[in-house]
Protein backbone atom coordinates (compact mmCIF):
# COMPACT_ATOMS: atom_id res chain seq x y z
CA UNK A 1 0.00 0.00 0.00
CA UNK A 2 2.96 2.27 0.52
CA UNK A 3 6.75 2.29 0.62
CA UNK A 4 7.71 0.26 3.71
CA UNK A 5 10.57 2.65 4.45
CA UNK A 6 8.17 5.59 4.75
CA UNK A 7 5.40 6.28 7.19
CA UNK A 8 2.87 8.11 5.08
CA UNK A 9 -0.22 7.27 3.07
CA UNK A 10 0.34 6.43 -0.57
CA UNK A 11 -1.16 9.16 -2.82
CA UNK A 12 -3.98 8.09 -5.08
CA UNK A 13 -5.49 5.47 -2.81
CA UNK A 14 -9.03 4.58 -3.84
CA UNK A 15 -11.13 4.78 -0.69
CA UNK A 16 -14.79 4.06 0.08
CA UNK A 17 -16.26 5.28 3.37
CA UNK A 18 -19.79 4.20 4.26
CA UNK A 19 -21.94 6.73 6.13
CA UNK A 20 -19.19 9.14 5.16
CA UNK A 21 -21.04 12.39 4.56
CA UNK A 22 -21.19 13.42 8.23
CA UNK A 23 -19.71 12.71 11.65
CA UNK A 24 -16.86 10.22 12.02
CA UNK A 25 -17.23 9.08 8.43
CA UNK A 26 -16.88 12.61 7.11
CA UNK A 27 -13.77 13.16 9.25
CA UNK A 28 -12.24 9.95 7.89
CA UNK A 29 -13.07 10.88 4.30
CA UNK A 30 -11.53 14.32 4.70
CA UNK A 31 -8.40 12.88 6.30
CA UNK A 32 -7.81 10.59 3.32
CA UNK A 33 -8.65 13.34 0.83
CA UNK A 34 -6.08 15.60 2.51
CA UNK A 35 -3.49 12.94 1.67
CA UNK A 36 -4.42 12.93 -2.02
CA UNK A 37 -6.64 9.86 -1.90
CA UNK A 38 -9.55 9.42 -4.29
CA UNK A 39 -12.49 9.26 -1.90
CA UNK A 40 -16.05 8.04 -2.40
CA UNK A 41 -18.59 8.29 0.40
CA UNK A 42 -22.15 7.05 0.64
CA UNK A 43 -24.76 8.09 3.16
CA UNK A 44 -28.45 7.45 3.76
CA UNK A 45 -29.06 11.15 4.41
CA UNK A 46 -29.69 13.16 1.27
CA UNK A 47 -29.13 16.37 3.20
CA UNK A 48 -25.71 15.16 4.41
CA UNK A 49 -24.74 14.04 0.91
CA UNK A 50 -25.67 17.39 -0.62
CA UNK A 51 -23.80 19.27 2.11
CA UNK A 52 -20.72 17.10 1.60
CA UNK A 53 -20.80 17.72 -2.15
CA UNK A 54 -21.03 21.46 -1.60
CA UNK A 55 -18.29 21.64 1.03
CA UNK A 56 -15.96 18.95 -0.33
CA UNK A 57 -16.30 18.91 -4.13
CA UNK A 58 -13.23 16.67 -4.41
CA UNK A 59 -15.06 13.85 -2.60
CA UNK A 60 -17.63 11.80 -4.50
CA UNK A 61 -20.80 11.55 -2.41
CA UNK A 62 -23.83 9.43 -3.23
CA UNK A 63 -26.99 8.46 -1.40
CA UNK A 64 -27.30 4.79 -0.38
CA UNK A 65 -28.84 2.66 2.36
CA UNK A 66 -26.10 0.21 3.28
CA UNK A 67 -28.62 -2.10 4.93
CA UNK A 68 -30.10 -2.72 1.47
CA UNK A 69 -28.15 -5.43 -0.37
CA UNK A 70 -29.34 -4.25 -3.78
CA UNK A 71 -28.25 -0.69 -2.98
CA UNK A 72 -24.80 -2.02 -2.05
CA UNK A 73 -24.54 -3.80 -5.40
CA UNK A 74 -25.33 -0.55 -7.21
CA UNK A 75 -22.86 1.31 -5.00
CA UNK A 76 -19.95 -1.00 -5.76
CA UNK A 77 -20.76 -1.07 -9.46
CA UNK A 78 -20.45 2.72 -9.39
CA UNK A 79 -17.19 2.62 -7.42
CA UNK A 80 -15.76 0.16 -9.92
CA UNK A 81 -16.88 2.34 -12.81
CA UNK A 82 -15.42 5.53 -11.34
CA UNK A 83 -12.21 4.21 -9.74
CA UNK A 84 -11.53 0.98 -11.61
CA UNK A 85 -10.96 -0.76 -8.28
CA UNK A 86 -10.57 -0.17 -4.57
CA UNK A 87 -7.67 0.00 -2.10
CA UNK A 88 -9.42 0.84 1.18
CA UNK A 89 -12.88 0.06 2.55
CA UNK A 90 -14.01 1.86 5.71
CA UNK A 91 -17.13 0.23 7.12
CA UNK A 92 -18.35 3.12 9.22
CA UNK A 93 -22.15 2.90 8.98
CA UNK A 94 -23.99 2.45 12.25
CA UNK A 95 -26.95 3.63 14.28
CA UNK A 96 -27.43 3.96 18.02
CA UNK A 97 -30.41 1.64 18.17
CA UNK A 98 -32.92 1.70 21.02
CA UNK A 99 -32.13 2.62 24.61
CA UNK A 100 -34.41 0.41 26.65
CA UNK A 101 -34.78 -2.52 29.01
CA UNK A 102 -34.45 -5.76 27.06
CA UNK A 103 -38.08 -6.73 27.63
CA UNK A 104 -39.25 -3.47 26.06
CA UNK A 105 -37.10 -3.57 22.91
CA UNK A 106 -39.23 -3.67 19.79
CA UNK A 107 -38.01 -6.59 17.61
CA UNK A 108 -38.24 -4.28 14.60
CA UNK A 109 -35.69 -1.95 16.23
CA UNK A 110 -33.48 -4.94 17.01
CA UNK A 111 -33.54 -6.07 13.37
CA UNK A 112 -32.88 -2.57 12.04
CA UNK A 113 -29.86 -2.18 14.33
CA UNK A 114 -28.47 -5.53 13.16
CA UNK A 115 -29.13 -4.62 9.52
CA UNK A 116 -27.32 -1.28 9.66
CA UNK A 117 -24.54 -2.00 12.15
CA UNK A 118 -23.59 -5.54 11.16
CA UNK A 119 -25.18 -6.72 7.94
CA UNK A 120 -23.98 -3.62 6.09
CA UNK A 121 -20.39 -4.52 6.99
CA UNK A 122 -20.92 -7.96 5.47
CA UNK A 123 -22.64 -6.66 2.33
CA UNK A 124 -19.87 -4.15 1.69
CA UNK A 125 -17.02 -6.49 2.54
CA UNK A 126 -18.19 -9.30 0.26
CA UNK A 127 -18.29 -6.87 -2.66
CA UNK A 128 -15.05 -5.09 -1.73
CA UNK A 129 -12.81 -8.12 -1.23
CA UNK A 130 -12.52 -9.14 -4.92
CA UNK A 131 -11.51 -5.54 -5.68
CA UNK A 132 -9.05 -5.42 -2.79
CA UNK A 133 -7.46 -8.67 -3.97
CA UNK A 134 -6.72 -6.97 -7.26
CA UNK A 135 -5.04 -4.03 -5.53
CA UNK A 136 -1.31 -3.99 -4.81
CA UNK A 137 -2.27 -4.16 -1.16
CA UNK A 138 -5.64 -3.57 0.45
CA UNK A 139 -7.09 -2.57 3.79
CA UNK A 140 -10.41 -2.77 5.57
CA UNK A 141 -11.10 -0.58 8.58
CA UNK A 142 -14.24 -1.48 10.48
CA UNK A 143 -15.70 0.98 12.97
CA UNK A 144 -16.90 -0.78 16.11
CA UNK A 145 -17.17 0.93 19.51
CA UNK A 146 -15.81 0.69 23.00
CA UNK A 147 -19.14 -1.10 23.50
CA UNK A 148 -17.47 -3.87 21.49
CA UNK A 149 -15.31 -4.75 24.51
CA UNK A 150 -17.57 -3.74 27.41
CA UNK A 151 -21.08 -4.68 28.39
CA UNK A 152 -23.58 -1.86 27.92
CA UNK A 153 -26.81 -1.95 29.91
CA UNK A 154 -29.94 -0.70 28.11
CA UNK A 155 -28.07 -0.72 24.76
CA UNK A 156 -28.25 -4.44 23.96
CA UNK A 157 -28.72 -4.32 20.14
CA UNK A 158 -25.94 -1.76 19.72
CA UNK A 159 -23.45 -3.58 21.93
CA UNK A 160 -24.21 -6.95 20.34
CA UNK A 161 -23.41 -5.63 16.87
CA UNK A 162 -20.22 -3.93 18.01
CA UNK A 163 -18.91 -7.14 19.60
CA UNK A 164 -19.79 -8.98 16.37
CA UNK A 165 -17.73 -6.51 14.33
CA UNK A 166 -14.66 -7.35 16.40
CA UNK A 167 -15.18 -11.05 15.69
CA UNK A 168 -15.70 -10.34 12.01
CA UNK A 169 -12.49 -8.31 11.91
CA UNK A 170 -10.32 -10.98 13.52
CA UNK A 171 -11.79 -13.68 11.27
CA UNK A 172 -11.30 -11.66 8.09
CA UNK A 173 -7.72 -10.79 9.03
CA UNK A 174 -6.89 -14.50 9.05
CA UNK A 175 -8.75 -15.19 5.82
CA UNK A 176 -7.43 -12.23 3.86
CA UNK A 177 -3.91 -11.92 5.23
CA UNK A 178 -2.43 -14.26 2.59
CA UNK A 179 -3.70 -11.82 -0.05
CA UNK A 180 -1.92 -8.89 1.60
CA UNK A 181 -5.18 -7.40 2.87
CA UNK A 182 -5.10 -5.96 6.36
CA UNK A 183 -8.26 -5.83 8.46
CA UNK A 184 -8.56 -3.86 11.68
CA UNK A 185 -11.33 -2.33 13.72
CA UNK A 186 -11.39 0.96 15.61
CA UNK A 187 -13.33 1.14 18.86
CA UNK A 188 -14.18 4.81 19.41
CA UNK A 189 -15.09 5.86 22.91
CA UNK A 190 -17.38 8.73 23.76
CA UNK A 191 -17.16 10.87 20.63
CA UNK A 192 -18.19 14.49 21.06
CA UNK A 193 -21.04 15.61 18.82
CA UNK A 194 -24.80 15.51 18.25
CA UNK A 195 -25.02 11.71 18.26
CA UNK A 196 -23.65 11.22 21.77
CA UNK A 197 -25.82 14.10 22.95
CA UNK A 198 -28.88 12.14 21.80
CA UNK A 199 -27.61 8.96 23.46
CA UNK A 200 -26.96 10.76 26.76
CA UNK A 201 -30.40 12.37 26.65
CA UNK A 202 -32.15 9.02 26.02
CA UNK A 203 -30.13 7.17 28.64
CA UNK A 204 -30.77 9.91 31.22
CA UNK A 205 -34.47 9.53 30.55
CA UNK A 206 -34.27 5.73 30.82
CA UNK A 207 -32.65 5.83 34.26
CA UNK A 208 -34.49 8.92 35.50
CA UNK A 209 -31.75 11.51 36.00
CA UNK A 210 -30.91 14.88 34.42
CA UNK A 211 -28.95 15.31 31.21
CA UNK A 212 -26.19 17.19 33.07
CA UNK A 213 -25.78 14.40 35.59
CA UNK A 214 -25.64 11.76 32.86
CA UNK A 215 -23.12 13.79 30.83
CA UNK A 216 -20.89 14.03 33.92
CA UNK A 217 -21.16 10.27 34.42
CA UNK A 218 -20.09 9.66 30.81
CA UNK A 219 -16.98 11.87 31.14
CA UNK A 220 -16.01 10.10 34.35
CA UNK A 221 -16.06 6.71 32.61
CA UNK A 222 -12.79 7.51 30.76
CA UNK A 223 -9.41 7.53 32.48
CA UNK A 224 -8.59 10.82 30.74
CA UNK A 225 -11.95 12.25 31.86
CA UNK A 226 -12.79 13.59 28.41
CA UNK A 227 -14.51 12.69 25.18
CA UNK A 228 -12.58 11.99 21.99
CA UNK A 229 -13.17 13.66 18.63
CA UNK A 230 -14.08 12.38 15.19
CA UNK A 231 -10.68 13.61 14.04
CA UNK A 232 -8.96 11.34 16.59
CA UNK A 233 -10.70 8.37 15.00
CA UNK A 234 -9.91 9.59 11.49
CA UNK A 235 -6.20 9.88 12.18
CA UNK A 236 -6.15 6.31 13.50
CA UNK A 237 -7.85 5.06 10.33
CA UNK A 238 -5.30 6.95 8.27
CA UNK A 239 -2.43 5.41 10.24
CA UNK A 240 -3.79 1.89 9.75
CA UNK A 241 -3.76 2.41 5.98
CA UNK A 242 -0.29 3.95 5.90
CA UNK A 243 3.16 2.39 5.57
CA UNK A 244 3.57 2.83 9.32
CA UNK A 245 0.68 0.42 9.85
CA UNK A 246 1.74 -2.14 7.23
CA UNK A 247 2.15 -4.96 9.77
CA UNK A 248 -0.95 -4.26 11.82
CA UNK A 249 -3.92 -6.55 11.14
CA UNK A 250 -6.60 -8.36 13.10
CA UNK A 251 -6.52 -5.74 15.84
CA UNK A 252 -9.32 -4.03 17.78
CA UNK A 253 -7.85 -0.59 18.54
CA UNK A 254 -9.57 1.56 21.12
CA UNK A 255 -9.53 5.35 20.62
CA UNK A 256 -11.33 6.27 23.80
CA UNK A 257 -9.17 7.82 26.51
CA UNK A 258 -9.45 4.37 28.12
CA UNK A 259 -13.14 4.07 28.85
CA UNK A 260 -13.20 1.88 31.96
CA UNK A 261 -16.86 0.96 32.07
CA UNK A 262 -20.18 1.62 30.39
Amino acid sequence: MSNPTGGGVKPGLRVLVTAGAAGIGRAIAEAFAAHDARVYVCDISREAVEKCRAEQPGIIAEEADVADEAAIDRLFDDVQGRFGGLDVLVNNAGIAGPTSEVENIDPREWRRTIDVNLNSHFYCTRRAVPMLKQAEEGAIVNISSVAGRLGYAYRLPYAATKWAIVGMTESLAKELGPFGIRVNTILPGIVAGPRIERVIRERAKAVGISYADMEKQYAEKASLRRMVTAEDVAQTALFLCSAAGRNITGQPISVCGNVETL
